[in-house]
Parts: C-alpha cells; sequence; structure tokens
C-alpha cells in the first residue's frame, strides 16, 4: 500500500501543491487538508508546507499554531509519525512547541531567494534517512523570517543529541550555528527553510531535494 501523505494549508501558504506534486510524483498518495480540518484522515505523515500563513501577522506561523488542524498534527507526533515543516512549516512547528527555538528576521533584514548548499549532518531523521552524512545538495530557499534562533542551553541539546540534521555550507540568513533543519527529540519532527519540493525535478535545476521526499516517504512507508 502507498504511504499517504497529509499536505496542510492554511491561509497564506503557497506551496502546498508543490509539496503534493513531488510526493506523487514517487507514486505515494498526497492530499491537502486545510487548517480547519480537526482530522488527518488516517496519512502517515503530514507535512505542513511553506509561504506565509495568516500573511505572517503578530509572528510567522503564531496565529497558525492556533488552527483546529494542529491539534491533529500534535497527536500525530505525538503517536511518533512523521511530522515535516517547510519553510513556513518550521515556523509554525516552532510557534507549537513540536520544536525548540524560534525563526526571527534574516540578519541584515534582508529577503533572501536563491540556491543554496545544504549538508546532511544526521540520516537519523525522517528527511534524511535516505542520504549520507556528508552530502551537499542544492536547495532553494525562499524566506525573510529563516534565522534560527534558540538558548546556549538548546544548542548544546542539539548538537550533543545529533539532532541539526541539515546545516547550511555558506549560512544566508545568520542563522545559529548555520542550522537549515532540526529534529525533535523523538527524532519524528523535523523542520527545516529549505524548500526541496522546488528541487524535485531536472527542469526545476536540481533533483537533491528527491532524496529528502523519498527519506519521508520511506518513513512513512514503514507505518502503512
Amino acid at each position: 500500500m502507498a504511504a499517504r501523505v497529509a499536505v496542510v494549508q492554511f491561509p497564506g501558504t503557497n506551496c502546498e501543491q508543490d509539496v503534493v506534486e513531488a510526493v506523487r510524483s514517487f507514486g505515494a498518495e498526497a492530499d491537502v487538508v486545510f487548517h480547519t480540518a480537526d482530522s488527518l484522515g488516517g496519512a502517515d505523515a503530514v507535512v505542513i508546507a511553506g509561504g506565509f500563513a495568516h500573511g505572517d501577522y503578530l509572528r510567522p506561523g503564531a496565529i497558525a499554531r492556533f488552527s483546529p488542524v494542529m491539534e491533529a498534527v500534535t497527536d500525530m507526533a505525538n503517536q511518533g509519525a512523521p511530522v515535516i515543516g517547510i519553510c513556513n512549516g518550521f515556523q509554525v512547528l516552532c510557534e507549537s512547541h513540536l520544536l525548540p527555538g524560534a525563526l526571527q528576521k534574516n540578519s541584515g533584514l534582508r529577503f533572501v531567494c536563491g540556491v543554496v548548499d545544504l549538508r546532511v549532518e544526521s540520516v537519523d531523521s525522517p528527511i534524511t534517512s535516505q542520504a549520507d552524512v556528508g552530502d551537499v545538495l542544492r536547495i532553494p530557499i525562499n524566506h525573510f523570517e529563516g534565522n534560527y534562533t534558540c538558548s546556549s542551553e538548546t544548542l548544546a541539546q542539539l548538537r550533543g543529541d545529533d539532532r541539526v540534521v541539515l546545516r547550511y555550507v555558506d549560512n544566508p540568513n545568520g542563522s545559529v550555528d548555520d542550522i537549515a533543519g532540526i529534529c525533535n527529540e523523538q527524532r519524528n519532527v523535523v523542520g527545516l527553510m529549505p524548500h526541496p519540493e522546488r528541487a524535485s525535478h531536472a527542469l526545476l535545476g536540481s533533483t537533491d531535494g528527491r532524496v529528502l521526499i523519498e527519506s519521508l516517504l520511506a518513513t512513512a512507508g514503514v507505518r502503512t
């Protein structure tokens, strides 16, 4: 049975269809779930897509965390299912306390849009399980508040527990310790700022994102 991924859509997100297309290109199932839903319909994994949920008013993700669907997302996370937040989705996961730390405005107060090199730091996560430590991936970024920050104690925990899953080779936004993606203590919840769904076809300029999508589906497939 093919794995099924629920892709959460908030008012203002704009990457949900990109994620759906990338997931389906592997032969898996993907459905968009609006933020007012109270169920994820038995999905094996969930992706919170990028964009500007609720216009990023207040703080990115701060309003989205109160949407009904986040209770279902939290339940899935607590059950050990793969939960992935991409860009704005990373911000939502931090605001929902499913991941530690926070995302603040980029250094220099600049919106960044381009392609960056990411180094895989850990393969013990649902987004990197099919990669190799040290792999360098070319993945697009597109954000204004992608500067990851946390306390020194949290950073020590992330480092000590091998929970930094992706780092920037050349830091584009000022993120502490060059962090591009982290996971929770249980290792099933991952947030990353870069967009792997935008690097899933050669016509888009890179296929390096496919290993991250493949990793998610391989992890989700264990649950089907």
